[in-house]
């Protein structure tokens, strides 16, 4: 349904002043094409903050008068996990267009119900994977898609810090879904199969740190380590290629992206391994230029222009469903002591893959 506004602009509320909520404000608030309409928190003291920093926004502590108030054209949920389903459904029957944090729901059925929702009504419904809109990651891609690395052989991340803890998620479900939703995004295919441990040092909680394998039918393997425990914050991939290999440091303040000319050279005949002679390719190293703009404030005006001319967002509701899906079976492995799960019919070659990292 492409939106149209006698004055030009998109009406917002905001549901959830917590942790990520004050930032969808802000950029809400700055956006030129955005009336900022109002804001929603169970919280009174948040709502006391909102006002004194916007205060021509209305604020409540009842969600349901934003999805009532005929001046809002679409929601921002930035809430605890277990509520974004009743939220988005509840603000997608009203009529209005829905983004909604990560992860995008607590099970794939329940994302599969949103997308068909907001799919009868014509309404924009995207998930705030917001690294997808990182000038960083944006840059990635493009390297990968001009063919710069060659072949990709892996996608090795690690991502930790020191909290935060959360009761209704454990670490898989709130870091890694970071590096699933990169990998979707700038790989030119799916993972076939994932194999997950985690452990759990705080007793009553979820998993606390987890190591996630993602298999694909080529040669790639994809790797993820996320921590809640971890001395130091840490947000680091190696993404390596028959061509090039890439070093990205997302804490990094300048030079976020490092592209190495280096790899081996294979001399020999290949019917016979034991005579390979392995070489080593040392180029040099390139920082390519990368945008300083905040990865948010592309975001949110990617959501406003995707809801006025009614275009599918890079983050839409399907995005968000296939991530949903490697973090279940992810769970599953978790419970299976590290046992694979298959995300779609197994090519061959994938079963001797599985087996040996089992």
């Amino acid at each position: 349904m492409v939106l149209e506004m006698s004055n030009g602009s998109v009406g917002v509320g905001v549901i959830g002043y917590g942790y990520w909520g004050p930032n969808l404000v802000r950029n809400f608030a700055s956006h030129p094409k955005v009336h900022l309409v109002g804001l929603s928190d169970l919280d009174s003291k948040k709502l006391e903050t909102g006002k004194r920093l916007y205060p021509s926004i209305i604020t409540t502590s009842s969600y349901h008068d934003l999805l009532r108030n005929p001046a809002v054209d679409a929601i921002a949920i930035a809430t605890p996990v277990h509520t974004h389903y009743e939220l988005a459904l509840s603000a997608l029957k009203a009529g209005k267009h829905v983004l909604v944090e990560k992860p995008f729901a607590q099970s794939s059925d329940q994302a599969r119900r949103l997308i068909d929702e907001a799919a009868e009504r014509g309404l924009t419904l995207m998930v705030d994977h917001t690294f997808l809109y990182t000038p960083a990651v944006q840059k990635i891609r493009e390297l990968l898609l001009k063919q710069e690395l060659g072949n990709v052989y892996y996608y090795d991340s690690i991502r930790s810090s020191l909290g935060l803890f959360q009761s209704d998620v454990n670490v898989i479900w709130d870091l890694a879904v970071h590096d699933l939703s990169i990998i979707h995004y700038i790989l030119d295919e799916e993972p076939v199969a994932v194999s997950a441990t985690g452990s759990c040092h705080v007793v009553g909680s979820p998993e606390n740190m987890a190591h996630i394998t993602l298999f694909f039918d080529s040669a790639c393997v994809a790797h993820v380590s996320v921590n809640w425990l971890s001395p130091i914050k840490v947000r680091q991939t190696f993404i390596g290629g028959s061509k090039k290999m890439i070093v990205y440091d997302d804490l990094e303040p300048t030079e976020k992206i490092k592209v190495y000319d280096k790899g081996i050279t294979v001399d020999g005949p290949s019917d016979n391994a034991h005579q390979l002679r392995i070489g080593y390719r040392a180029g040099d190293m390139w920082a390519p230029h990368v945008s300083p703009n905040e990865a948010l404030q592309i975001e949110v005006d990617h959501f406003v222009d995707c809801v006025r001319s009614g275009a599918a967002p890079i983050s839409c509701g399907m995005s968000g469903l296939r991530v949903i899906e490697v973090l279940e079976a992810a769970s599953r492995s978790i419970a299976e002591h590290g046992k694979p799960v298959l995300l779609k019919r197994q090519q061959p070659g994938i079963r001797a893959q599985t087996r040996a990292t089992a």
